[in-house]
């Protein structure tokens, strides 16, 4: 198929592919779909300057997550363990995990004033409740402080009910806020 150059915007109903097609087996992979809900399934960073890359209104809706971390015990994660965006916990006995510092994740995930990062914990093997807690340069929102029962609810059931999105936006490249989300 030929190459098309368009001088104006260009339109779909159903939305758009990127494709790679193998060159010995024909076999076509999906790299990118563009629509009403946008997913990247290979994204390659090679020669990326982060300088001026936007992000600004850049949503990633496949959360796929393919790194995920397990904490079991009462602990403090990690800025790279928050960073993979899904927590593990199967403990049997009542687990406290505290989010690292805003300063500490912030420098993890590069963040500036805007960055959004969604964290799921994932308490659907454990036999007991997890509770998250913020630390330093992090503060419940606005909505969980006024709203403890819902956005405010850090406290992870056990079992089949035992998931929970939080979204932790940061005010600065040093300081987030924390909100229950799901």
């Amino acid at each position: 198929m030929a190459n098309t150059t368009f001088t104006g915007p260009v339109r779909s109903q159903n939305g758009f592919q990127s494709i790679t097609k193998s060159a010995t087996t024909g076999a076509v992979t999906v790299d990118a779909t563009f629509g009403a809900t946008t997913s990247v399934t290979n994204l390659t960073t090679t020669n990326l300057t982060t300088t001026n890359l936007v992000t600004t209104n850049l949503v990633f809706t496949d959360q796929n997550h393919p790194s995920t971390v397990a904490i079991n015990a009462t602990a403090t994660a990690t800025a790279a363990q928050v960073a993979t965006g899904y927590i593990t916990s199967t403990s049997a006995a009542a687990t406290t995990i505290t989010l690292p510092t805003g300063t500490l994740l912030g420098a993890a995930i590069g963040a500036t004033k805007g960055t959004v990062l969604d964290l799921y914990i994932d308490n659907t093997g454990g036999a007991s409740t997890v509770t998250i807690a913020v630390a330093t340069n992090g503060i419940l929102s606005t909505a969980a402080a006024d709203t403890p029962g819902s956005f405010g609810d850090l406290t992870i059931a056990s079992g089949v009910t035992g998931l929970a999105r939080f979204t932790i936006m940061f005010s600065s490249a040093t300081a987030y806020v924390f909100t229950r989300t799901a």
